[in-house]
Parts: C-alpha cells; structure tokens; sequence
C-alpha cells in the first residue's frame, strides 16, 4: 500500500498535553500523509486517544506545547468547530450518537454547518442497513450499527481527515472486518485516517504506517512489517 503526496497532510511536533495537572502526552510528534491509513498503537493509557483529542481540539486535554500543522498550516489554537470546519472529524469511541434523532436526522444534523460531504444517496448505497433503519432511533441500533453511523456521519461533512479511537472495540470480528473494508475503501477516495485501536494486529493489517505510543512518549514509528517482525517491539509495548 502507498500514498501519495509531497509533504504530510498532518504534522504535530511537540505536543505536551495536560488534563487538569495531569502530564498525559510528552513531547509527541508525528506526521500523516495525504491518502494513506495511519495506526496509533500502544496500551491502555498510553496517549492514544488524548493525541486524537489534541489534534481535534476538543475541550480537554489543554495542549501546553507544541503545534499541530494541517496542510502546512497552524491549527492548534483554533476551537473545535474550526478545525472541523477545516475537515478533521472525530468519531470517538463513545460514537456520540444523538439521543431522540433518528439514524437520518442524525446524519442530516452533519450536514447542517460547513460544506457537505457525501449525499445521503451516496451513504445508504454505501450503508445498506443504515438506509433499512433510517427512521429507527440511532441509539437503538447495534454496536456494529452505530460504529457504522458514526463513520457515515463524519462523511457527511467535507472530510480530509478523519480520525477514529478504538472502531472496532466491542464488536464481533464479522463487523470488524466490514469496517475494515470499509476503512480501504474511503482511503481509495484520497481520504487520509489516523485510527487509534487496542486490536494492534486488527490494526496492522490496515495501515500503511503506524507509531507506538508508551507512556506519552512516541517509542516507534515505521511500517507494520517492522512492528510484526519485532517479538521485542510487540512484548514490551503492544502485548501481542
């Protein structure tokens, strides 16, 4: 697999994250290039979803250090809408499906702000279930289900880069590799995913590269190749 692109579409040098006092991320710096699918590895608190929240500019962690550059540009003391507005969009692991709407008026609430993405046509072509509950409340439906309306509601949205915290978490290996191919075949629309999971070989198989987070700290970056070829890599930081 292999992406296009001169310079990253993303870059993030430096990155010092706090929650309250709390020293969650020291120093993290990586880099995404345009079209290719990233993996953030490591184990339970390492700084994987907290590097997602920084990039996204969510409310918390409160980023002390550092910068986050988007296509060459600043991003990092902008608020979460604008940086939405700009084309990053965070399908966390809660999913965040909204109580009382519907999966349709949950994909049509995306498309309320900024420019919109795919059409609801385009989503339940892709999504077929999605389109056989579009008036079911969205918090109804499945694990699998949701996972799915969270990733079609990002690409609701005019999208460049999309970043997702543990997808596949909860669900039965079937589903995972549904999202799987799903995942390759987005990317095959020039769009660029930086995916957090705890399944680090479900993980592997997807990226074109990958980093490992341990202890806020990034201790490896390369390709899976490398990280499935490393007994040592894979026993003191991914326990696989």
């Amino acid at each position: 697999m292999s992406a296009g692109g001169n310079g990253p579409l993303l870059a993030c040098h430096d990155l010092h994250a706090y929650y309250g006092e709390s020293y969650i991320l020291h120093g993290v710096s990586l880099e995404i290039r345009p079209g290719e699918i990233y993996a953030l590895l490591g184990r339970n608190g390492a700084g994987k979803t907290t590097t997602l929240r920084a990039i996204a500019r969510t409310q918390q962690p409160e980023l002390r250090r550092g910068e986050i550059l988007l296509h060459g540009e600043p991003v990092q003391q902008l608020k979460a809408y604008e940086v939405a507005r700009r084309g990053i969009s965070l399908v966390p692991e809660d999913r965040r499906i909204i109580p009382g709407l519907t999966v349709e008026e949950n994909l049509r609430l995306a498309q309320v702000e900024g420019e919109p993405g795919w059409t609801l046509g385009r989503i339940y072509e892709r999504f077929p279930r999605l389109a056989e509950r579009r008036r079911q409340q969205g918090i109804t439906l499945s694990g699998g289900e949701q996972q799915m309306l969270a990733i079609a509601r990002a690409l609701a949205r005019q999208l460049t880069l999309l970043l997702l915290d543990e997808p596949y978490e909860g669900l039965a290996p079937r589903i995972v590799k549904e999202i799987e191919e799903l995942l390759q075949e987005i990317k095959g629309t020039g769009l660029t995913v930086l995916v957090v999971e705890q399944n680090a070989v479900a993980a592997l198989r997807i990226a074109d590269r990958c980093g490992i987070l341990d202890d806020g700290q990034m201790v490896f970056t390369g390709v899976p190749a490398e990280v499935l070829a490393s007994e040592e890599i894979r026993r003191e930081y991914l326990a696989i």
